[in-house]
């Protein structure tokens, strides 16, 4: 029987269970995969915790990559052996993952799997959030909050392809070496100086175009303080725990600036959308202008210690877990 990993009671990361679970077809529409690696995400501890409620039991992991080992009825495109990634699916921290075929992407020849499954939820992210919620153009200046992050490593590539002026926050040294090898112009430790007061500084005084902030209540109020008149504050995460109420009048006194929290799903809302993403991120990966690093590498068993270093803070880039 197939190993997975199931959270049967929200809570902690010691709640992750490491068991056998019953083999299953695929049903219309889906495929059977050999799962090679599956992406940790920050979405699932909060699927994990409870604070994003799903039905118990949950097979835990989105994102994943492997080889199409069953096809199901009326799917087209795919065949058995096809090398696969996805980014939204359910299971994926197991050694075999069902996933929807109108999910999956074909990994391209020259990309690895382990590669494929770093790339491609937080890849998507740092696509839309510098290509579509707030478009970066040349000459702009934008705040990339936990720089040296997963999603903050890609998007400070994708802003400096952009033509942008980066300014990064990270909380070490390692990671502000990170941040600048990906591209960043300025890094601050927000652990030793204030962000706010330093991209004023950086930025004699005038702000930035965009703050992309994954952070949430530990930043938001000063993400809101540093932008340009008419900037954008794009918040797609909550890494610190979820924002307060708003008052929109805070958005006039800050300059008329535009808050949006978006969320993956709405910026791949049809195959379409989600090859054009998909094909730019892994077109860049084989031309080298697109790195992805992975930050740390553990056995399916280990999901638990996974979850504890990334909440913890305690990683850099990606996280995988290896069946």
């Amino acid at each position: 029987m197939p190993k997975a990993v199931l959270v049967r009671s929200t809570g902690g990361p010691e709640v992750l269970e490491y068991t056998d679970v019953e083999p299953r077809e695929p049903g219309v529409g889906e495929l059977v995969v050999a799962v090679a690696a599956a992406g940790v995400n920050y979405i699932d501890t909060y699927h994990r915790s409870g604070l994003y409620p799903m039905e118990l039991p949950i097979r835990l992991g989105g994102e994943g990559s492997g080889t199409v080992t069953a096809v199901g009825e009326g799917v087209t495109g795919f065949a058995v052996g096809d090398r696969v990634a996805w980014h939204d699916g359910r299971g994926s921290y197991a050694e075999e993952a069902v996933v929807e075929a109108a999910k999956a992407m074909r990994v391209p020849e020259g990309v690895d799997e382990e590669t494929a499954a770093a790339t491609l939820l937080q890849g998507l992210t740092a696509h839309y959030l510098a290509a579509s919620a707030y478009p970066i153009h040349a000459g702009d200046t934008v705040l990339v909050h936990a720089a040296a992050g997963g999603v903050g490593l890609l998007l400070v590539q994708l802003a400096k392809s952009r033509g942008a002026r980066v300014i990064g926050t990270v909380s070490t040294a390692e990671k502000e070496a990170l941040a600048r090898e990906a591209g960043a112009d300025e890094v601050i430790r927000y652990t030793e100086a204030d962000f706010v007061e330093e991209v004023r500084r950086l930025t004699d005084g005038a702000g930035v175009n965009a703050v992309y902030d994954g952070v949430g209540k530990d930043t938001f109020d000063g993400s809101l303080s540093v932008l340009k008149p008419r900037g954008y504050l794009v918040l797609f995460g909550a890494s610190s725990g979820p924002v307060p109420p708003v008052d929109p009048q805070r958005l006039n006194a800050a300059g008329s600036v535009f808050l949006t929290r978006p969320r993956l799903a709405h910026y791949v809302a049809d195959r379409e959308e989600l090859e054009w993403r998909a094909g730019e991120l892994f077109a860049a990966v084989l031309d080298g202008s697109l790195t992805v690093a992975i930050g740390g590498r553990y056995p399916l068993a280990e999901a638990r210690r996974a979850h504890e270093d990334l909440q913890g803070r305690r990683t850099t880039a990606k996280l995988l877990l290896i069946p």
